[in-house]
């Protein structure tokens, strides 16, 4: 064989190679099905001319609306339509024409519903010490009755001229444009439904979980037809503890742990991935998306953004990021963004499925700490065993692939370029919140992550920023949303380190009071915070701001009762401040000596008040441990000390870390 015979066969080699993984690639989108089964909610001709005929500013509108007609009669009278644009398209004003005589206002699909269970004044109101919080909360309790919805039975008889899910019993939304249920918003909905005492509401929405389970194998992102190709954040499991920590309701749990387990079993098929690193594989969750298309509640926007990519399989390649990183709930974030192996660039770099999440990976860890525990409560030690076997698995996976002692957090991990993403988000100390981690290290492990937060500068007027990044994206800077703040303050606080404690009340009281004071400006909650700007509602991302607004509802209400001791509207020194304005001006009239006297006589007020804000403060761990909700009423994670040693709890974090590292 001559060498012209034999590099003409290695360059054809190369090139069939090259053609098959070309083709591979391209299948990958080619087998995939639409994001569900239905030509005029999810796919086709009509979805396509209505969302980009952008007759509403937000996408999603169209595809909540109802069919006024069967959906083959409605595609029959679309194809009539569209006959008379054989050579144009039809206008903006035409296609609104056609929307309006063949569907229904969006909302449709529910009637007026007041939860049954709802108190006016619950008995964790009693618990607030400040008067002001107190009426707050109470407010808070009473949004409950807004958010509810209850589906007509209509919906039930005619499911195909709705793209709403049918389920069962009546569920609490978050508020806005989010018309139906949505997963992980969910978990943060109960924390305030159990505190309000509305126990049948909340079983009620996870006995709706559990259906959808039963019926599609998974929970989807949301309560929509459209939304079935991804889910959210797996939180069914946690949120079913938590129902039973409130009721002690054994019984349930004993009923649905079969289908728990499904819900598990999904994740595990379908989101694991090998991490091969050091040697060693190592199996851990991403998020991801197995559909075809654009995102239908966010059409238009998707189909323009992907005008980048001139290749089909690219533009379904970049369609099924965006679906992955909306299954993630942060949608949208420079968390996924990969350019050079940063997080640096914009939408069309984004590449979630390549990205292994801290958050995900401690939630998968809490399901498996959780399953094993319902088995073993009901005697099964077999399938408790295999559940724990998991959960060290995810322990040892986790430390070896997310840990970084150097950096002292764990940092999302990029598998396209094999390196850690050592970027902050808040969610890089969410192990913390679900114990993910070696508690036999716990001490080392909370003593970096205090000075990584040190050094992170996270403290804001308006709480914790998703990022640090200035993206024009909603899940970044300087946005603050309330389930991350709720993951790093529970997650501190449960570690029982007392600086730890210190740095979790410190950031509550932060938060609370930021929410507090847009609220009384505005007389609503929002979705989302400014964390540059104290009691101001954030912004950025594909759609207005939202009011409700349910996890915020939750967070909050949780918060005033984790503190309800020593939280307060303000320190008793800026009230202070404010009297001695007062003293200045009603003082011009008076003598010197009698100004003077004043002057004193406050600035004794002020010295006796500061000695009193610091004594309450140096005794807050302990107010703490005399008021946290007992193990009865709220989740705690295992092996996680409960008390914290209150005698240094003044001092700062930076001599925590300088003073434990001397140890």
């Amino acid at each position: 064989m001559t060498q012209n015979s034999r590099c003409i066969i290695k360059v054809t080699f190369c090139v069939v190679i090259l053609v098959s993984l070309g083709q591979i690639v391209s299948c990958e989108h080619e087998d995939a099905e639409p994001t569900c089964f239905s030509e005029i909610y999810c796919h086709g001709r009509l979805l396509d001319t209505i969302q980009m005929a952008k007759i509403y500013p937000d996408s999603k509108k169209f595809v909540d609306m109802k069919m006024k007609y069967s959906p083959n009669d409605t595609l029959a009278k679309f194809d009539l339509f569209m006959s008379d644009f054989k050579e144009k398209k039809p206008t903006r004003e035409d296609v609104q024409h056609f929307v309006e005589l063949n569907f229904e206002a969006e909302g449709q699909e529910f009637e007026d519903w007041r939860p049954e269970d709802w108190v006016e004044h619950p008995k964790f109101l009693d618990n607030i010490q400040d008067r002001d919080f107190q009426r707050w909360a109470k407010k808070l309790n009473h949004i409950w009755t807004t958010l509810g919805r209850k589906m007509k039975d209509e919906v039930k008889s005619h499911q195909e001229h709705y793209s709403i899910i049918w389920i069962p019993n009546p569920v609490i939304v978050p508020g806005g444009r989010f018309r139906e249920f949505y997963y992980w918003d969910s978990y943060w909905i109960l924390q305030g439904l159990m505190l309000s005492e509305m126990h049948h509401t909340a079983r009620g929405i996870l006995e709706n979980f559990l259906y959808i389970v039963e019926k599609y194998g998974y929970i989807p992102n949301g309560g929509r037809i459209y939304y079935l190709a991804r889910s959210q954040p797996p939180l069914l499991i946690p949120m079913v503890n938590m129902y039973y920590e409130f009721t002690r309701d054994a019984t349930f749990i004993q009923q649905n742990l079969p289908t728990l387990e499904k819900e598990f079993d999904y994740w595990m098929t379908n989101h694991s991935k090998v991490v091969h690193l050091d040697g060693k594989n190592y199996t851990l969750a991403v998020y991801g998306d197995r559909s075809q298309g654009p995102r239908p509640e966010s059409y238009s926007e998707d189909v323009e953004s992907s005008n980048i990519f001139k290749e089909q399989n690219k533009k379904e390649a970049y369609y099924s990021e965006l679906k992955a990183a909306a299954e993630s709930g942060w949608d949208f974030s420079s968390r996924w963004f990969i350019t050079n192996a940063t997080n640096k660039g914009n939408l069309t770099n984004i590449k979630t499925r390549s990205i292994v999440p801290v958050d995900l990976n401690a939630m998968i860890y809490w399901n498996a700490v959780l399953l094993a525990d319902f088995n073993n409560l009901f005697g099964n030690a077999e399938k408790a065993r295999y559940y724990s076997d998991i959960a060290e698995q995810w322990i040892e996976a986790t430390k070896a692939v997310l840990w970084h002692e150097e950096i002292g957090s764990w940092l999302d991990y990029d598998l396209h370029n094999q390196v850690k993403r050592d970027y902050f988000y808040p969610t890089n100390i969410s192990p913390l919140w679900t114990g993910c981690y070696d508690k036999s290290e716990k001490d080392s492990i909370v003593r970096n992550v205090l000075k990584y937060l040190q050094n992170k500068k996270i403290q804001y007027p308006g709480g914790v920023p998703s990022s640090v990044e200035h993206t024009g994206e909603q899940w970044d800077y300087p946005n603050a949303w309330p389930p991350l703040q709720h993951m790093m303050i529970v997650g501190l606080n449960n570690t029982g380190d007392e600086y730890a404690v210190r740095l979790a009340y410190e950031l509550a009281e932060s938060w609370v009071r930021s929410n507090y004071k847009a609220f009384k400006e505005k007389d609503a909650m929002y979705e989302k915070y400014d964390s540059t700007v104290f009691g101001v509602g954030g912004g950025g991302g594909e759609y207005e701001i939202q009011l409700g607004f349910g996890w915020s509802n939750g967070v909050i209400m949780d918060l005033l009762y984790r503190y309800s001791d020593v939280l307060t509207v303000d320190d008793p020194s800026l009230l202070l401040t404010s009297s001695v304005q007062e003293a200045k001006v009603s003082s011009s009239g008076i003598s010197s000596i009698t100004t003077a006297l004043i002057a004193l006589l406050v600035s004794l007020s002020a010295g006796f008040i500061g000695i009193c804000i610091y004594k309450r403060r140096t005794q807050h761990t302990s107010f703490l441990n005399g008021r946290r909700p007992s193990s009865t009423k709220y989740t705690e994670l295992r092996n996680i000390s409960k008390k914290a040693n209150a005698s240094q709890w003044t001092r700062n974090v930076e001599t925590l870390v300088t003073d434990k590292g001397r140890k």
